[in-house]
């Protein structure tokens, strides 16, 4: 190795700790929180980024309140468009047949039965429900509560999209039946 290559090789280490350390990385925030977003979106629709965690509903041209959430795991994501045609305050739940079947152990109660779990701090929709429906039709996913609020920022669930049930109570005193929303 020449001298020449070896000192540029030495300022470029020396400086490499001081550029990481300048790109500041981008934390999580669950908390909601108004923000500006782009001017395709229009008042009154509810956007969805699973991949960064974030519900935005959109209050005004180019703002929204966005919510951090939790979302469905590989394989059993939502996305498309949909409406809210129904919304539940502490509202009932049983898995469809295919969670069932997909995971009896864990929905073993409800197995060769029609138990259907009433709403309450025990629920897995948590305190409120938002249905989302296309053409009329039932897809069976929901924008939700949980009862398992470490796993907002995470791809867990069967295709739901959770919020903490005070930013899911929120976000229902806000949006109306018919809201549009879009998931990306």
């Amino acid at each position: 190795m020449h001298r020449r290559n070896f000192l540029s090789l030495s300022a470029a280490a020396a400086l490499a700790p001081t550029l990481i350390q300048a790109q500041s990385e981008i934390v999580f925030d669950p908390t909601p929180q108004e923000v500006r977003i782009k001017k395709d979106f229009l008042p009154g629709q509810i956007l969805v980024l699973p991949r960064s965690y974030y519900l935005y509903w959109v209050t005004e041209e180019r703002k929204a309140i966005r919510y951090g959430v939790g979302v469905g795991r590989a394989g059993l994501e939502f996305t498309g468009s949909a409406t809210i045609d129904v919304k539940k305050e502490w509202p009932t739940w049983r898995p469809t047949q295919e969670m069932i079947e997909r995971d009896p152990h864990l929905y073993s109660k409800f197995i060769d039965n029609d138990y259907i779990m009433p709403g309450g701090d025990g629920n897995p929709l948590g305190a409120r429900a938002l249905y989302l429906f296309q053409n009329g039709v039932d897809t069976y996913f929901r924008i939700h509560g949980t009862t398992q609020p470490n796993t907002i920022g995470t791809s867990v669930s069967n295709g739901c999209i959770r919020l903490m049930n005070e930013h899911v109570a929120d976000l229902y005193n806000r949006v109306p039946v018919g809201t549009v929303v879009t998931v990306l």
